[in-house]
């Protein structure tokens, strides 16, 4: 029924590997990149914590709902309830979490009161 013949790997010819290494004078010459402006160190770290927080909300979040689901299933007649809260206690902790990593200064063991 599949009298097509396949070639294997070893009847294929492949390109020779060159090792030489490259030098300066090999490549060419290049106008220079346009420098673009560097983001500020300030906004780095925000965007950093900023997208720290949002992914600890999402599995967070996520984990919560599945504990919930669980639960639900297991213990509560398969009602709705336990995975919404689930899910809110999830996205209550990577709150609590994110909260304290932006009124975190950058010393460690220096604790923030809020008046």
């Amino acid at each position: 029924m599949f009298s097509k013949s396949f070639k294997s790997t070893s009847d294929i010819a492949l390109p020779p590997i060159h090792t030489s290494r490259c030098t300066m004078s090999d490549t060419p010459a290049t106008s220079p990149a346009v420098a673009r402006p560097s983001k500020p160190v300030s906004e780095a770290l925000l965007n950093e914590k900023w997208d720290r927080c949002l992914s600890s909300l999402l599995i967070r979040s996520s984990l919560g709902l599945g504990f919930g689901v669980v639960f639900s299933v297991l213990l509560f007649k398969r009602r709705a309830w336990p995975a919404f809260v689930g899910a809110g206690f999830g996205a209550g902790r990577a709150y609590e979490e994110c909260n304290g990593s932006f009124l975190r200064t950058g010393k460690e063991g220096v604790r923030i009161t809020r008046p």
